[in-house]
Protein backbone atom coordinates (compact mmCIF):
# COMPACT_ATOMS: atom_id res chain seq x y z
CA UNK A 1 0.00 0.00 0.00
CA UNK A 2 1.70 3.73 -0.99
CA UNK A 3 1.50 5.83 1.97
CA UNK A 4 -0.49 9.23 1.63
CA UNK A 5 0.71 11.83 3.46
CA UNK A 6 -1.79 14.76 4.21
CA UNK A 7 -1.56 18.32 3.86
CA UNK A 8 -0.58 19.29 7.12
CA UNK A 9 2.21 16.35 7.13
CA UNK A 10 3.93 18.36 4.16
CA UNK A 11 7.57 19.21 4.26
CA UNK A 12 9.54 21.32 1.73
CA UNK A 13 11.11 18.98 -1.17
CA UNK A 14 14.18 21.19 -1.65
CA UNK A 15 15.21 20.01 2.00
CA UNK A 16 15.81 16.72 0.75
CA UNK A 17 18.94 17.89 -0.90
CA UNK A 18 20.04 18.89 2.96
CA UNK A 19 18.91 15.70 4.14
CA UNK A 20 20.84 13.92 1.65
CA UNK A 21 23.95 15.74 2.20
CA UNK A 22 23.64 15.80 6.51
CA UNK A 23 20.55 14.59 8.82
CA UNK A 24 22.01 17.38 11.79
CA UNK A 25 22.28 20.03 8.99
CA UNK A 26 18.07 18.97 7.59
CA UNK A 27 17.30 19.26 11.48
CA UNK A 28 18.69 22.62 12.09
CA UNK A 29 17.57 23.94 8.90
CA UNK A 30 13.85 22.62 8.82
CA UNK A 31 13.15 21.71 13.00
CA UNK A 32 15.11 24.08 14.74
CA UNK A 33 14.66 26.64 11.49
CA UNK A 34 18.49 28.03 12.07
CA UNK A 35 19.74 29.12 8.77
CA UNK A 36 23.13 30.60 7.45
CA UNK A 37 24.29 31.28 4.44
CA UNK A 38 28.00 31.53 3.12
CA UNK A 39 28.94 32.15 -0.98
CA UNK A 40 27.64 29.20 -2.17
CA UNK A 41 23.97 30.06 -0.51
CA UNK A 42 24.03 33.39 -1.64
CA UNK A 43 25.00 32.78 -5.18
CA UNK A 44 22.78 29.97 -5.55
CA UNK A 45 20.02 31.97 -4.42
CA UNK A 46 21.18 35.13 -7.14
CA UNK A 47 20.73 31.80 -9.89
CA UNK A 48 17.44 30.79 -8.40
CA UNK A 49 16.03 34.36 -9.04
CA UNK A 50 17.15 34.20 -12.81
CA UNK A 51 14.25 31.62 -12.97
CA UNK A 52 12.20 31.90 -10.16
CA UNK A 53 9.41 34.21 -12.23
CA UNK A 54 5.95 32.33 -11.33
CA UNK A 55 4.03 31.49 -14.21
CA UNK A 56 6.31 32.86 -16.69
CA UNK A 57 6.56 30.22 -19.75
CA UNK A 58 8.94 30.82 -22.75
CA UNK A 59 8.27 28.64 -25.83
CA UNK A 60 11.35 27.72 -28.40
CA UNK A 61 9.86 25.57 -31.25
CA UNK A 62 8.97 22.68 -29.87
CA UNK A 63 10.17 23.36 -26.28
CA UNK A 64 8.05 25.03 -23.62
CA UNK A 65 9.64 26.07 -20.51
CA UNK A 66 7.84 26.75 -17.23
CA UNK A 67 9.17 28.60 -14.56
CA UNK A 68 9.00 28.27 -10.84
CA UNK A 69 6.27 25.83 -11.08
CA UNK A 70 4.41 24.81 -8.19
CA UNK A 71 4.60 20.62 -7.13
CA UNK A 72 3.58 18.30 -4.78
CA UNK A 73 3.99 14.50 -3.61
CA UNK A 74 1.38 12.65 -1.57
CA UNK A 75 3.66 9.66 -1.66
CA UNK A 76 6.63 11.62 -0.64
CA UNK A 77 4.66 14.12 1.47
CA UNK A 78 6.95 17.09 0.22
CA UNK A 79 5.83 20.26 -1.46
CA UNK A 80 7.94 22.95 -3.24
CA UNK A 81 8.78 24.64 -6.37
CA UNK A 82 10.42 23.17 -9.41
CA UNK A 83 13.02 25.55 -11.52
CA UNK A 84 11.90 24.98 -14.51
CA UNK A 85 10.10 21.84 -16.25
CA UNK A 86 10.88 21.54 -20.16
CA UNK A 87 8.07 20.10 -21.89
CA UNK A 88 9.19 19.18 -25.47
CA UNK A 89 6.79 18.64 -28.35
CA UNK A 90 6.27 14.82 -29.68
CA UNK A 91 4.89 14.23 -33.07
CA UNK A 92 2.42 11.72 -31.44
CA UNK A 93 1.06 10.90 -28.45
CA UNK A 94 2.93 8.26 -25.86
CA UNK A 95 0.62 6.36 -23.65
CA UNK A 96 1.44 7.45 -20.19
CA UNK A 97 4.56 9.78 -21.14
CA UNK A 98 2.77 12.81 -22.67
CA UNK A 99 0.61 15.08 -21.65
CA UNK A 100 -1.77 18.00 -23.63
CA UNK A 101 -1.30 21.97 -22.91
CA UNK A 102 -3.58 24.25 -22.46
CA UNK A 103 -3.44 26.50 -26.00
CA UNK A 104 -0.96 24.43 -27.20
CA UNK A 105 -1.48 22.01 -30.16
CA UNK A 106 0.42 18.54 -29.91
CA UNK A 107 1.73 16.29 -27.36
CA UNK A 108 4.35 17.31 -25.10
CA UNK A 109 6.41 15.52 -22.62
CA UNK A 110 7.70 16.63 -19.37
CA UNK A 111 11.06 17.06 -18.48
CA UNK A 112 12.63 18.56 -14.67
CA UNK A 113 15.58 20.98 -15.23
CA UNK A 114 17.04 21.87 -11.64
CA UNK A 115 19.45 25.25 -11.39
CA UNK A 116 22.50 24.87 -9.39
CA UNK A 117 25.37 27.36 -9.04
CA UNK A 118 29.09 25.83 -9.15
CA UNK A 119 30.12 22.44 -10.87
CA UNK A 120 28.65 18.60 -10.37
CA UNK A 121 29.10 17.57 -7.37
CA UNK A 122 30.57 14.43 -6.12
CA UNK A 123 27.41 13.36 -3.84
CA UNK A 124 23.87 12.55 -4.88
CA UNK A 125 22.32 15.80 -3.13
CA UNK A 126 21.02 17.17 -6.36
CA UNK A 127 20.40 14.41 -7.96
CA UNK A 128 17.86 13.00 -5.15
CA UNK A 129 15.95 16.49 -5.25
CA UNK A 130 15.76 16.51 -9.02
CA UNK A 131 14.29 13.29 -8.66
CA UNK A 132 11.56 14.13 -5.77
CA UNK A 133 10.58 16.94 -7.96
CA UNK A 134 9.86 14.03 -11.08
CA UNK A 135 8.38 12.03 -8.64
CA UNK A 136 5.85 14.75 -8.00
CA UNK A 137 5.21 16.00 -11.68
CA UNK A 138 4.70 11.97 -12.83
CA UNK A 139 1.41 12.15 -9.91
CA UNK A 140 0.45 15.37 -10.53
CA UNK A 141 0.10 14.93 -14.59
CA UNK A 142 -0.44 11.23 -14.46
CA UNK A 143 2.73 10.20 -16.13
CA UNK A 144 6.34 8.79 -16.31
CA UNK A 145 9.47 10.59 -16.62
CA UNK A 146 12.61 8.54 -16.79
CA UNK A 147 15.09 12.03 -16.73
CA UNK A 148 15.53 15.01 -15.90
CA UNK A 149 18.60 17.80 -16.52
CA UNK A 150 20.77 19.80 -13.71
CA UNK A 151 21.77 22.97 -15.10
CA UNK A 152 25.94 23.91 -13.61
CA UNK A 153 26.16 27.97 -13.17
CA UNK A 154 29.99 27.72 -13.25
CA UNK A 155 30.36 25.17 -16.19
CA UNK A 156 26.97 26.24 -17.87
CA UNK A 157 26.01 22.94 -19.00
CA UNK A 158 23.32 20.57 -18.70
CA UNK A 159 23.72 16.96 -17.16
CA UNK A 160 20.98 14.52 -18.17
CA UNK A 161 20.02 12.26 -14.58
CA UNK A 162 18.32 8.76 -15.51
CA UNK A 163 15.29 8.26 -12.91
CA UNK A 164 16.25 4.56 -12.26
CA UNK A 165 14.24 2.57 -9.41
CA UNK A 166 17.59 2.76 -7.09
CA UNK A 167 17.59 6.10 -7.64
CA UNK A 168 13.50 6.60 -6.61
CA UNK A 169 13.86 4.43 -3.44
CA UNK A 170 16.44 6.41 -2.21
CA UNK A 171 14.78 9.27 -2.50
CA UNK A 172 11.50 7.56 -1.28
CA UNK A 173 13.85 6.47 1.95
CA UNK A 174 15.33 9.94 2.47
CA UNK A 175 11.70 11.52 2.26
CA UNK A 176 10.42 8.85 4.49
CA UNK A 177 13.55 9.66 7.31
CA UNK A 178 12.66 13.59 7.10
CA UNK A 179 9.14 13.01 8.26
CA UNK A 180 10.58 10.73 11.29
CA UNK A 181 12.60 12.69 12.00
CA UNK A 182 10.38 15.80 12.07
CA UNK A 183 7.92 13.93 14.16
CA UNK A 184 10.38 12.88 16.82
CA UNK A 185 11.32 16.89 16.95
CA UNK A 186 15.21 15.58 17.51
CA UNK A 187 18.75 17.22 15.94
CA UNK A 188 20.88 14.41 15.51
CA UNK A 189 24.29 15.02 17.03
CA UNK A 190 26.85 15.54 14.11
CA UNK A 191 29.29 13.15 12.18
CA UNK A 192 32.47 15.37 11.04
CA UNK A 193 33.80 14.59 7.56
CA UNK A 194 34.87 16.60 4.50
CA UNK A 195 32.08 18.17 3.88
CA UNK A 196 31.78 20.09 7.14
CA UNK A 197 34.32 22.47 5.58
CA UNK A 198 31.29 23.28 2.75
CA UNK A 199 28.80 23.62 5.05
CA UNK A 200 27.00 26.89 5.43
CA UNK A 201 25.80 25.61 8.95
CA UNK A 202 29.35 25.21 10.26
CA UNK A 203 28.90 27.95 12.43
CA UNK A 204 25.75 27.25 14.06
CA UNK A 205 26.52 23.44 14.00
CA UNK A 206 29.48 23.70 15.84
CA UNK A 207 30.76 19.48 15.29
CA UNK A 208 33.78 19.86 17.24
CA UNK A 209 31.91 20.82 19.91
CA UNK A 210 28.96 18.44 19.84
CA UNK A 211 31.50 15.82 19.07
CA UNK A 212 33.63 16.12 22.09
CA UNK A 213 30.53 16.71 24.25
CA UNK A 214 29.94 13.95 26.76
CA UNK A 215 26.73 13.13 28.99
CA UNK A 216 26.34 15.06 31.72
CA UNK A 217 25.69 11.99 34.24
CA UNK A 218 29.21 10.46 32.48
CA UNK A 219 30.89 13.62 33.68
CA UNK A 220 29.16 13.71 37.37
CA UNK A 221 30.53 10.04 37.68
CA UNK A 222 33.96 11.08 37.00
CA UNK A 223 34.40 13.62 39.27
CA UNK A 224 32.99 11.75 42.16
CA UNK A 225 35.57 9.15 41.54
CA UNK A 226 38.27 11.81 40.86
CA UNK A 227 36.80 13.50 44.53
CA UNK A 228 36.84 9.68 46.38
CA UNK A 229 40.51 9.14 45.34
CA UNK A 230 41.56 12.38 47.30
CA UNK A 231 40.43 10.97 50.52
Amino acid sequence: MINQYSEDDYLLLSGIQHMAFCERQWALIHIEQAWAENVRTIEGSYLHERTDNPFEDETRKDIRSLRAMPVVSKKLGLSGIADVVEFIRTGEELAGITVRLKGRKGWWRPYPVEYKRGRPKPDDRDVVQLCAQAIALEEMMGVSINSGFLYYGQTRHRVEVHLDQELRAHVEQLAGRMHKMMAEGKTPKAKKGKHCSLCSMKEICQPDLTIRHRPVNGYLERMVDLEAEDY
